[in-house]
């Protein structure tokens, strides 16, 4: 049977669109392959590692007619990307060998048989369905992604929380050092809903959402249940666990009332902390600002005793400050920003910064000091 028929690029472009999740090792060989499924004109990819599922449904030609079976979806996606974008191609199958033929090359693949694929069972109680853009939601991500913990023992922080409510969508990361939060409106009213959605997830979220805003095919699909979470967009559905634990109180670690508050280019100030970053040592991340009327000094040192100066002029007129950060703390808020300004709040050497965007509301980034 000749399970599809069509150019290289589309039949890459879907299996690139599921292939992400695949772990190269996995204790499971199966979870290296992608689940191939045709119902009569139909063609359906599947991937998945256990915890997230993604499929994506696409025409690729071929015969019509039933079929599934499984195989290994980097060795495809390599072969594929070996020849030319506008190469005709075709998967053909044959007992338990799969033939993928491009102009003269043929390559016959091994298959595992499609009943033996660990699909993930989906929730029975998800809550109502709300849509967002999907450049609004790939935005939000983008915002504080950066922020997440990596492997960190208190789970609930590997990840990102999500908060649905009323007409607002909020998402915070956190690793225990800093904190990112960011907003955005909804059309529809919602019931309030936490879900806190893994790392993985987030990554993968973040790669497929498409921020063209194409307003037609923009939207993105949410809904939660207890332990899992449901997204469908352009074409594609993605089912995901959830973290299960207690998110941190996110609203208490937010400093309000700060007295002192500089805004400032965040080009100017991005570039002058990138250099100074050059003369930290690899343990010890950590820069020195002082803050006076007018002035932004940025310092920083390593065991060679070497040193790097870095100012800035601000208008500024609040008490004298110096204050130690770990430098890509800023960095990274920073780099993941694409706005001119931004306003830095201080208290004192001993209290976190809060740093926010003149013309986004919906945004805050809490660092926490360090001693230097």
């Amino acid at each position: 049977m000749i399970v599809l028929k069509t150019a290289q690029e589309k039949v890459l472009s879907a299996l690139q669109a599921v292939a992400g999740i695949v772990e190269r090792r996995h204790t499971l060989p199966i979870l290296a392959n992608v689940l191939i499924r045709k119902t009569g004109e139909n063609l359906e990819l599947t991937t998945s590692d256990l915890e997230i599922q993604v499929r994506t449904r696409a025409e690729l030609g071929g015969d019509s007619g039933n079929f599934a079976t499984t195989v290994g979806a980097r060795k495809l996606i390599d072969i594929l990307r070996s020849m030319p974008a506008d190469q005709i191609v075709t998967l053909t199958a044959n007992q338990s060998k799969l033939t993928l033929q491009g102009g003269k090359s043929r390559f016959t693949l091994q298959t595992l048989p499609s009943d033996d694929f660990p699909l993930v069972q989906e929730a029975a109680d998800f809550g109502p369905a709300f849509s967002v853009p999907q450049k609004a939601l790939k935005g939000l991500i983008n915002q504080v992604h950066f922020a997440m913990a990596v492997h960190d023992i208190r789970y609930y922080l590997n990840g990102i929380l999500f908060v649905a409510e009323g007409k607002s969508l909020t998402l915070v990361a956190t690793d225990g050092h800093r904190l990112a939060l960011a907003q955005a409106t909804l059309d529809v009213e919602i019931p309030k809903q936490e879900v806190i959605l893994p790392r993985k997830t987030v990554l993968e979220l973040q790669r497929l959402l498409k921020d063209d805003g194409k307003d037609d095919e923009g939207l993105i699909e949410m809904r939660f249940a207890g332990n899992q979470a449901k997204f469908s967009f352009s074409g594609m559905e993605f089912v995901t666990k959830l973290v299960e634990g207690k998110f941190p109180d996110y609203n208490r670690v937010i400093p309000k009332n700060h007295k002192n508050s500089v805004t400032l280019g965040r080009a100017p100030f991005l570039a002058s902390l990138q250099r100074a970053a050059i003369l930290t040592s690899e343990k010890f991340k950590g820069v020195r600002v002082n803050l006076e009327p007018g002035t932004l000094r940025i310092a920083s040192s390593n065991a060679e005793q070497e040193e790097a100066k870095e100012e800035l002029e601000v208008d500024y007129g609040g008490d004298a400050i110096e204050i130690g950060f770990n430098v890509t703390y800023l960095i990274d808020a920073l780099s993941n920003m694409s706005v001119d300004m931004i306003k830095m709040e201080l208290q004192d050497t001993n209290s976190s910064a809060l740093i926010t965007v003149p013309e986004q509301a919906g945004f805050k980034y809490v660092v926490m000091p360090m001693r230097i």
